[in-house]
């Protein structure tokens, strides 16, 4: 089927056109075409994502996109009728910005005549990983998806874990009870001078402090690793790194990396130890320790923005080295920010499971808080 899909979730606008067929497990997947426009650069100077301004520009951007992906897919106008559907995200994200998205998809419904499906952003991370490339980061190569499967989704907006039984059917673990992961990333940047987005900023000095020294010099406390349930909570990290800066007189370089690297370490074990202990009550309490029950989860998938950090992907692979019989699914870098790419295949696995929802086509709404585990 092909599926032209549009994301504007919060400060990228993207639309691609995408032809996919086979098994839900292992799509063929081919990108017709595919563009993206990131407001990184205008955002800046608010240290995050402004919505109205958002909203400005996906209303300026989209017109535009569409037009080179419909240049890049090489269709006419003519053509445009072996188009089957389109996929916009109706939520969580910036409700004004997902708007625009919804509105110029129906747009296109009603001039194209062409059905319009909303797909939710979380769902379109966690499949992201069924397009693989050769940068892919996985300890095996990828055959196809394997469920059940265990989903470490973080993102500049979420932080959760998801039990996926199978397509479609989710179950949340465990969710941030204040800031996502990637936001404590970004307003820690922040607090160190550093520029918008953060996550990348952190990374990059947290390795050059790893280069210099084998040791963590300073000590930052792990938020609720030890707590009965898989809940995250980095406002109190964020808050120890500020008491932290108010110590120091100045800021030199040596300092900031070393800072940056104790932030991440404790947000990444953080995050880490969550994933082993949802990976083991998911298991069989009779087995060993580290032995899951039969079935229970065959992939580990992560995914979102803070997918693409590399102490992270260390890690992870450390932890499913712990595990029998368990395949640890990222995407591409090219997926690991929002991008319609995603968007498109949530959709192709959404239409073939549920081909009733052409059935009952009525208005979507944008939802900011829309649930994995709900029908947008």
């Amino acid at each position: 089927m092909k599926i032209l899909a549009i994301e504007t979730s919060c400060d990228e606008t993207a639309i691609a056109l995408l032809d996919i067929s086979g098994a839900l497990g292992k799509p063929n997947i081919k990108i017709l075409g595919n563009t993206l426009l990131s407001q990184v650069a205008l955002h800046e100077q608010y240290g995050g994502v402004y919505p109205d301004l958002a909203k400005r520009e996906h209303q300026k951007n989209l017109p535009i996109l569409l037009k080179q992906t419909l240049k890049e897919a090489k269709m006419s106008e003519a053509e445009l009728r072996t188009i089957d559907y389109i996929a916009v995200t109706a939520g969580p994200g910036l409700e004004p910005a997902l708007w625009v998205g919804i509105n110029f998809a129906e747009e296109l419904g009603k001039s194209w005549d062409k059905p319009v499906v909303p797909i939710n952003h979380m769902e379109g991370h966690i499949y992201s990983v069924l397009y693989q490339d050769k940068f892919s980061i996985s300890n095996f190569q990828f055959s196809k998806l394997e469920l059940p499967a265990l989903a470490l989704l973080v993102s500049g907006g979420h932080t959760e874990l998801v039990h996926i039984k199978d397509f479609g059917d989710y179950e949340i673990l465990g969710r941030t009870r204040d800031d996502a992961v990637g936001e404590a990333f970004d307003k820690t940047a922040r607090m160190l001078g550093l520029p918008y987005p953060g996550g990348p900023q952190i990374s990059r000095l947290a390795e050059n402090s790893r280069k210099r020294s084998k040791e963590d010099k300073i000590k930052l406390p792990r938020p609720m690793i030890h707590s009965k349930n898989l809940d995250f909570s980095f406002s109190g990290l964020k808050t120890a790194v500020l008491y932290r800066l108010k110590l120091e007189n100045g800021l030199d370089d040596k300092f900031k990396e070393d800072m940056a690297r104790a932030f991440e370490d404790a947000a990444i074990e953080v995050l880490v130890e969550k994933t082993r202990r949802a990976l083991l009550e998911l298991g069989d309490e009779d087995q060993p320790s580290l032995q899951l029950r039969r079935g229970a989860v065959k992939t580990l998938i992560v995914a979102g923005g803070v997918s693409a950090n590399l102490h992270l992907s260390r890690e992870l692979k450390k932890l499913i080295g712990e595990f029998h019989d368990i395949t640890l699914s990222m995407p591409p870098r090219l997926l690991t920010t929002d991008n319609a790419i995603m968007i498109g295949i949530a959709a192709f696995i959404r239409l073939s499971r549920e081909p009733e929802i052409l059935r009952s086509q009525i208005a979507i709404r944008a939802d900011g808080n829309l649930s994995i585990s709900s029908v947008p």
